[in-house]
Protein backbone atom coordinates (compact mmCIF):
# COMPACT_ATOMS: atom_id res chain seq x y z
CA UNK A 1 0.00 0.00 0.00
CA UNK A 2 0.90 3.38 -0.29
CA UNK A 3 2.28 5.50 2.41
CA UNK A 4 -1.22 7.54 3.07
CA UNK A 5 -2.93 4.47 3.00
CA UNK A 6 -0.64 2.87 5.82
CA UNK A 7 -0.62 5.56 7.82
CA UNK A 8 -4.74 5.65 7.72
CA UNK A 9 -4.68 2.28 8.19
CA UNK A 10 -2.36 2.40 11.36
CA UNK A 11 -4.79 5.30 12.68
CA UNK A 12 -7.84 2.86 12.51
CA UNK A 13 -5.93 0.11 14.50
CA UNK A 14 -4.97 3.09 16.90
CA UNK A 15 -8.76 4.37 17.03
CA UNK A 16 -9.78 0.97 17.61
CA UNK A 17 -7.89 0.16 20.36
CA UNK A 18 -6.21 -2.57 18.45
CA UNK A 19 -2.66 -0.38 18.59
CA UNK A 20 -1.82 0.87 21.94
CA UNK A 21 0.94 2.84 21.02
CA UNK A 22 4.33 2.54 18.40
CA UNK A 23 7.68 3.13 19.99
CA UNK A 24 10.73 1.18 21.91
CA UNK A 25 10.89 -1.30 24.45
CA UNK A 26 14.05 -0.67 26.12
CA UNK A 27 16.20 -2.82 28.88
CA UNK A 28 15.80 -0.85 31.71
CA UNK A 29 18.69 -2.52 33.12
CA UNK A 30 20.75 -1.77 30.88
CA UNK A 31 19.93 1.94 31.17
CA UNK A 32 20.76 1.77 35.07
CA UNK A 33 16.95 0.69 36.81
CA UNK A 34 16.34 -2.52 38.18
CA UNK A 35 12.55 -3.84 38.97
CA UNK A 36 10.40 -6.57 40.66
CA UNK A 37 7.52 -7.89 40.63
CA UNK A 38 5.26 -7.53 43.28
CA UNK A 39 1.86 -9.27 44.71
CA UNK A 40 -0.60 -7.54 47.71
CA UNK A 41 -3.61 -8.97 48.96
CA UNK A 42 -5.94 -6.55 49.26
CA UNK A 43 -9.55 -6.23 50.85
CA UNK A 44 -11.73 -6.45 48.14
CA UNK A 45 -13.37 -3.20 48.81
CA UNK A 46 -10.60 -1.24 49.04
CA UNK A 47 -9.05 -2.42 46.03
CA UNK A 48 -9.95 0.67 43.74
CA UNK A 49 -8.27 3.15 45.69
CA UNK A 50 -5.60 0.70 46.34
CA UNK A 51 -5.25 0.64 42.54
CA UNK A 52 -5.00 4.43 42.30
CA UNK A 53 -2.17 4.36 44.79
CA UNK A 54 -0.26 2.11 43.07
CA UNK A 55 -0.83 3.09 39.52
CA UNK A 56 0.22 7.07 40.79
CA UNK A 57 3.74 5.61 40.84
CA UNK A 58 5.91 6.56 38.24
CA UNK A 59 7.38 3.31 38.31
CA UNK A 60 4.76 0.98 37.67
CA UNK A 61 3.87 0.06 34.24
CA UNK A 62 1.77 -3.12 34.68
CA UNK A 63 -0.80 -3.22 37.29
CA UNK A 64 -3.65 -6.89 36.73
CA UNK A 65 -6.56 -7.82 39.16
CA UNK A 66 -5.86 -12.07 39.48
CA UNK A 67 -7.76 -14.59 40.95
CA UNK A 68 -5.60 -15.57 43.66
CA UNK A 69 -5.26 -14.32 47.19
CA UNK A 70 -2.50 -11.92 46.50
CA UNK A 71 -5.17 -10.30 44.07
CA UNK A 72 -3.04 -7.26 42.83
CA UNK A 73 0.29 -7.96 40.64
CA UNK A 74 2.20 -5.21 39.26
CA UNK A 75 5.74 -4.22 38.35
CA UNK A 76 7.94 -1.59 40.16
CA UNK A 77 11.11 0.07 38.36
CA UNK A 78 13.16 2.45 40.08
CA UNK A 79 16.53 3.89 39.47
CA UNK A 80 19.74 1.62 40.66
CA UNK A 81 20.27 4.53 43.58
CA UNK A 82 17.08 4.24 44.49
CA UNK A 83 16.41 1.16 47.25
CA UNK A 84 12.93 -0.47 46.07
CA UNK A 85 12.51 -2.45 50.06
CA UNK A 86 11.57 1.42 50.64
CA UNK A 87 9.67 2.24 47.67
CA UNK A 88 7.17 -0.47 48.31
CA UNK A 89 7.30 -0.02 51.97
CA UNK A 90 5.76 3.69 51.05
CA UNK A 91 3.34 2.17 49.19
CA UNK A 92 2.16 -0.74 51.50
CA UNK A 93 1.64 2.11 54.42
CA UNK A 94 -0.70 3.85 51.89
CA UNK A 95 -2.10 0.69 50.74
CA UNK A 96 -1.92 -1.26 53.57
CA UNK A 97 -2.28 -4.54 51.97
CA UNK A 98 -3.51 -7.78 54.17
CA UNK A 99 0.15 -9.07 52.74
CA UNK A 100 2.77 -8.48 50.39
CA UNK A 101 4.87 -10.19 48.42
CA UNK A 102 8.15 -8.62 46.78
CA UNK A 103 9.63 -11.40 43.79
CA UNK A 104 13.09 -9.77 41.84
CA UNK A 105 14.46 -11.75 39.26
CA UNK A 106 17.08 -13.59 39.38
CA UNK A 107 17.14 -14.84 35.72
CA UNK A 108 15.70 -13.93 32.32
CA UNK A 109 14.53 -16.80 30.30
CA UNK A 110 12.40 -14.63 27.66
CA UNK A 111 10.89 -11.83 27.68
CA UNK A 112 8.89 -10.97 23.81
CA UNK A 113 5.95 -12.26 21.88
CA UNK A 114 4.34 -11.54 18.52
CA UNK A 115 0.91 -11.68 18.20
CA UNK A 116 0.15 -13.17 14.78
CA UNK A 117 -3.60 -11.43 14.19
CA UNK A 118 -3.83 -14.20 10.73
CA UNK A 119 -2.75 -17.37 9.77
CA UNK A 120 -3.53 -19.93 12.36
CA UNK A 121 -3.60 -16.90 15.00
CA UNK A 122 -0.66 -18.14 17.62
CA UNK A 123 1.30 -16.15 19.33
CA UNK A 124 5.00 -16.90 18.74
CA UNK A 125 8.24 -15.41 20.78
CA UNK A 126 12.06 -15.17 20.29
CA UNK A 127 13.87 -16.54 23.39
CA UNK A 128 16.54 -13.67 24.35
CA UNK A 129 19.49 -13.55 26.77
CA UNK A 130 20.03 -12.18 30.38
CA UNK A 131 23.18 -11.02 29.92
CA UNK A 132 24.09 -7.39 30.28
CA UNK A 133 24.62 -4.88 33.09
CA UNK A 134 24.12 -1.03 33.08
CA UNK A 135 25.64 0.06 29.63
CA UNK A 136 27.75 3.44 29.32
CA UNK A 137 25.66 5.56 27.33
CA UNK A 138 27.56 9.03 25.42
CA UNK A 139 25.64 12.10 26.31
CA UNK A 140 24.07 11.80 22.47
CA UNK A 141 22.54 8.72 23.16
CA UNK A 142 20.98 9.75 26.00
CA UNK A 143 18.94 12.53 24.48
CA UNK A 144 17.79 10.22 21.60
CA UNK A 145 16.43 7.67 24.53
CA UNK A 146 14.62 10.29 26.24
CA UNK A 147 13.11 11.98 22.76
CA UNK A 148 12.33 8.19 21.49
CA UNK A 149 9.99 7.70 24.16
CA UNK A 150 7.23 8.94 23.37
CA UNK A 151 4.17 7.81 20.82
CA UNK A 152 5.40 7.65 17.35
CA UNK A 153 3.77 10.72 15.21
CA UNK A 154 2.07 9.36 11.61
CA UNK A 155 3.08 11.56 9.79
CA UNK A 156 5.77 11.23 6.96
CA UNK A 157 8.80 12.06 8.19
CA UNK A 158 7.96 10.96 12.19
CA UNK A 159 11.51 11.14 13.10
CA UNK A 160 12.35 14.56 12.36
CA UNK A 161 11.52 16.57 15.20
CA UNK A 162 12.46 13.54 17.34
CA UNK A 163 15.90 15.01 15.96
CA UNK A 164 15.83 18.70 16.18
CA UNK A 165 14.85 17.99 19.79
CA UNK A 166 17.98 16.30 20.14
CA UNK A 167 20.01 18.48 18.05
CA UNK A 168 21.69 15.94 15.85
CA UNK A 169 20.94 15.03 11.55
CA UNK A 170 18.08 12.58 11.33
CA UNK A 171 20.75 10.28 9.78
CA UNK A 172 22.54 10.77 13.08
CA UNK A 173 19.55 10.38 15.12
CA UNK A 174 18.37 6.77 13.14
CA UNK A 175 22.55 5.90 13.87
CA UNK A 176 21.91 6.31 17.22
CA UNK A 177 18.27 4.15 17.04
CA UNK A 178 20.46 1.41 15.52
CA UNK A 179 23.25 1.48 18.23
CA UNK A 180 21.27 1.70 20.70
CA UNK A 181 19.34 -1.71 19.51
CA UNK A 182 22.78 -3.22 18.56
CA UNK A 183 23.77 -3.04 22.16
CA UNK A 184 21.10 -4.46 23.94
CA UNK A 185 19.59 -1.01 25.44
CA UNK A 186 16.30 -1.12 22.59
CA UNK A 187 14.85 -4.75 22.67
CA UNK A 188 12.61 -3.70 19.73
CA UNK A 189 10.58 -0.89 18.05
CA UNK A 190 7.13 -1.48 17.36
CA UNK A 191 3.55 -1.54 17.82
CA UNK A 192 2.30 -2.52 21.51
CA UNK A 193 -0.99 -4.37 20.71
CA UNK A 194 -3.87 -5.15 22.70
CA UNK A 195 -3.83 -8.89 22.93
CA UNK A 196 -7.68 -9.14 23.77
CA UNK A 197 -7.89 -7.04 20.12
CA UNK A 198 -6.30 -9.79 17.73
CA UNK A 199 -8.04 -12.85 19.61
CA UNK A 200 -6.68 -13.74 22.68
CA UNK A 201 -8.32 -13.07 25.38
CA UNK A 202 -7.20 -15.61 27.72
CA UNK A 203 -3.75 -14.96 29.69
CA UNK A 204 -1.99 -16.40 33.10
CA UNK A 205 0.76 -15.69 34.78
CA UNK A 206 1.98 -19.42 36.15
CA UNK A 207 4.10 -19.98 38.92
CA UNK A 208 5.98 -22.92 39.03
CA UNK A 209 7.58 -24.55 41.95
CA UNK A 210 10.54 -26.29 40.52
CA UNK A 211 13.59 -27.76 42.22
CA UNK A 212 16.73 -25.79 42.12
CA UNK A 213 18.82 -28.50 40.14
CA UNK A 214 15.96 -28.52 37.11
CA UNK A 215 15.35 -24.95 37.35
CA UNK A 216 18.02 -23.73 33.85
CA UNK A 217 16.52 -26.90 31.78
CA UNK A 218 12.94 -25.95 33.24
CA UNK A 219 13.07 -22.37 32.35
CA UNK A 220 14.47 -22.97 29.12
CA UNK A 221 12.10 -25.30 28.07
CA UNK A 222 9.22 -22.85 29.05
CA UNK A 223 10.63 -20.10 26.91
CA UNK A 224 10.50 -22.35 23.80
CA UNK A 225 6.50 -22.43 23.92
CA UNK A 226 4.99 -19.99 21.33
CA UNK A 227 2.21 -19.17 23.87
CA UNK A 228 4.79 -18.42 26.63
CA UNK A 229 5.67 -14.43 26.57
CA UNK A 230 7.52 -14.05 30.12
CA UNK A 231 9.51 -16.52 31.23
CA UNK A 232 11.67 -15.45 34.57
CA UNK A 233 13.17 -17.48 37.86
CA UNK A 234 12.43 -15.14 40.77
CA UNK A 235 13.27 -15.33 44.33
CA UNK A 236 10.76 -17.22 46.01
CA UNK A 237 10.21 -16.59 49.50
CA UNK A 238 8.75 -19.40 52.40
CA UNK A 239 5.15 -18.21 52.29
CA UNK A 240 4.71 -18.46 48.15
CA UNK A 241 7.32 -21.16 47.20
CA UNK A 242 7.18 -20.68 43.37
CA UNK A 243 9.98 -19.82 41.55
CA UNK A 244 9.68 -19.70 37.50
CA UNK A 245 6.89 -17.67 36.34
CA UNK A 246 6.04 -17.76 32.88
CA UNK A 247 2.91 -14.95 31.29
CA UNK A 248 0.78 -17.69 29.06
CA UNK A 249 -1.50 -16.35 26.08
CA UNK A 250 -3.73 -18.09 24.30
CA UNK A 251 -7.68 -17.49 22.50
CA UNK A 252 -9.68 -19.54 24.88
CA UNK A 253 -9.15 -20.57 28.80
CA UNK A 254 -9.31 -23.94 27.11
CA UNK A 255 -6.00 -23.48 25.10
CA UNK A 256 -4.81 -21.95 27.76
CA UNK A 257 -5.19 -24.89 29.96
CA UNK A 258 -3.84 -26.99 27.15
CA UNK A 259 -0.73 -25.24 26.97
CA UNK A 260 -0.13 -25.31 30.76
CA UNK A 261 -0.94 -29.11 30.64
CA UNK A 262 1.62 -29.86 27.83
CA UNK A 263 4.51 -27.69 29.47
CA UNK A 264 3.93 -29.47 32.86
CA UNK A 265 4.22 -32.92 30.77
CA UNK A 266 7.41 -31.78 29.32
CA UNK A 267 8.75 -30.54 32.07
CA UNK A 268 7.89 -33.19 34.77
CA UNK A 269 6.63 -30.08 36.77
CA UNK A 270 3.38 -30.64 38.74
CA UNK A 271 3.48 -27.95 42.01
CA UNK A 272 1.89 -24.46 40.27
CA UNK A 273 -0.28 -21.98 40.52
CA UNK A 274 -1.88 -20.44 37.32
CA UNK A 275 -3.23 -17.08 37.99
CA UNK A 276 -5.81 -15.94 35.87
CA UNK A 277 -6.18 -11.97 34.76
CA UNK A 278 -9.39 -10.53 35.95
CA UNK A 279 -8.96 -7.06 34.80
CA UNK A 280 -5.88 -4.79 33.61
CA UNK A 281 -5.33 -1.99 35.92
CA UNK A 282 -2.59 -0.39 34.83
CA UNK A 283 -0.03 -1.01 31.46
CA UNK A 284 1.79 1.19 29.81
CA UNK A 285 5.70 1.60 29.88
CA UNK A 286 7.78 3.34 32.21
CA UNK A 287 9.76 6.68 30.97
CA UNK A 288 13.07 6.57 31.54
CA UNK A 289 16.46 8.31 32.21
CA UNK A 290 19.28 7.32 31.68
CA UNK A 291 21.73 6.87 34.75
CA UNK A 292 25.51 8.42 33.78
CA UNK A 293 27.63 6.05 35.11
Amino acid sequence: MDEDGAIRRIERLKGSQVIRTIGPAFDSRRLGYHSTLVAMSVAEDGLEEAALVVNAHPGVSHNYLRDESFNMWFTLTVPADVDIENELQALADKVKPERMLNLPAVRLFKLDVFFDAGGDNRATGVAISDEGRSLRLSPEERMVVEVLQQDLPLVSRPFDAMAEATGVTVDDFLMHCRKLKEKGAMRRFGASVRHHAVGYSANAVVCWMVPADMVEEAGRVMAGYSEVSHCYQREAPPEWPYNIYTMVHARTKEELQSTIDRIASATGIEEYRALYTVKELKKERVKLKPVTT
